[in-house]
């Protein structure tokens, strides 16, 4: 198609900010570093093994485990990297936070800073690298304290500390088949579609809504010992099936990439559960809160989905952490609100003689 056809991401930047006549333009430049670094790690990607980047990232190289107790793998450190180095100049920033960095980084002295924050994954399911499936960046974008703005002064962990529901931008990038950035500035979602010819961002997807609802479910069913008795309730009821109490027949997924399981739920609807469990009680969960749950939580509430800890509305929740850890339900907005309805009923009462208690696969 024709490139008059088609709004770059820079046109409908510009067209969004008119909505704020009084707006100076800096919220766009940073999206547009942002959206460089996403084709940055696009590339890299794309290039696998010939590139030389696969596998681990070498312990003397900065440490192979990062702050999350996990093994780093090099396109991380690179991906990681590239963020930094994209958005550190541009005077937009007054600190970012990152998946791989223990505390906030701090913009350089010889750089300006700006009135935003930027927290960021910077390559989601990067397990799945060495096998060739799809993996992507998400960002958050955060209004950074007024008197870290009026002083200068470097931030701390408690600056990022903020709700989901006052964040200003929020998306992600998928490396797959295509390179595809999803936005939401709190104006509805859309997706472009990386234009490997023009090294530009083309709008392909406007005004994305997930359907409410669904018969596909996303979960890691190894897990199954370790759930909690709503999350077990809603996955037998699904596999039941038709002849079940839900009457109707489910697809299960599981791509062990949330940016790629987000990607399809927002294209065709379903229900996406990392929730907690008792595997480890002295964690609320798998999946981070600022720069994992509450991007992707932000998306779809925009798209007309929901998003939960099964317990409460995500984009709620009040951080303790920069890194904190949360249980994460989202997706087609009837199915996130029945797991919420079996969190807050009482538990079924288990009956002791075998040939009436429930029948299930993931039974114990």
């Amino acid at each position: 198609m024709l490139l008059q056809h088609r709004t770059t991401l820079t046109q409908y930047l510009i067209e969004q900010r008119r909505r704020f006549p009084g707006s100076k333009g800096d919220f766009n430049a940073l999206i547009l570093d942002v959206a460089l670094a996403c084709k940055a790690i696009a590339r890299a990607v794309a290039m696998g093994e010939l590139g030389g980047l696969y596998g681990e990232h070498a312990a003397e190289a900065g440490g192979a485990i990062n702050v999350q107790g996990e093994t780093q793998k090099k396109l991380d450190v690179l991906s990681n990297e590239l963020f930094i180095r994209m958005n550190e100049w541009g005077g937009h920033l007054a600190g970012m936070a990152s998946e791989e960095m223990t505390d906030p980084y701090q913009i350089p002295a010889n750089h300006p800073r700006g009135k935003y924050m930027l927290v960021f994954d910077p390559l989601d399911g990067s397990s799945n690298i060495d096998v060739n499936v799809s993996v992507g960046s998400i960002f958050s974008v955060l209004r950074a304290p007024q008197d870290a703005i009026d002083s200068g002064r470097d931030l701390i962990e408690k600056d990022f500390l903020q709700t989901g529901a006052t964040q200003v931008a929020a998306g992600y990038a998928l490396y797959g088949p295509t390179t595809m950035l999803v936005l939401t500035v709190g104006n509805g979602v859309v997706a472009f579609t990386l234009d490997p010819n023009l090294g530009e961002f083309m709008l392909t997807h406007s005004a994305l809504k997930v359907p409410e609802d669904t018969q596909e479910f996303a979960i890691n069913a190894s897990n199954s010992r370790f759930w909690e008795p709503p999350i077990k309730r809603y996955v037998d009821e699904c596999l039941a099936g038709k002849s079940g109490p839900r009457a109707k027949d489910f697809n299960m997924r599981w791509i062990a990439s949330m940016v790629a399981e987000a990607h399809r739920i927002l294209m065709r609807g379903g229900v996406f559960m990392y929730p907690r469990d008792n595997k480890d009680p002295s964690k609320a969960g798998r999946l981070r809160l600022l720069y994992e749950a509450n991007p992707i939580g932000m998306i779809m509430e925009q798209a007309g989905g929901r998003a939960s800890t099964g317990r409460e509305p995500m984009l709620s929740v009040s951080p303790s952490g920069l890194h904190q850890r949360i249980g994460l339900v989202f997706g087609s907005k009837n199915e996130v609100e029945r797991i919420e309805r079996y969190h807050s009923e009482p538990t079924p009462r288990e009956i002791d003689n075998p040939l009436f208690a429930e029948r299930t696969l993931f039974r114990d």
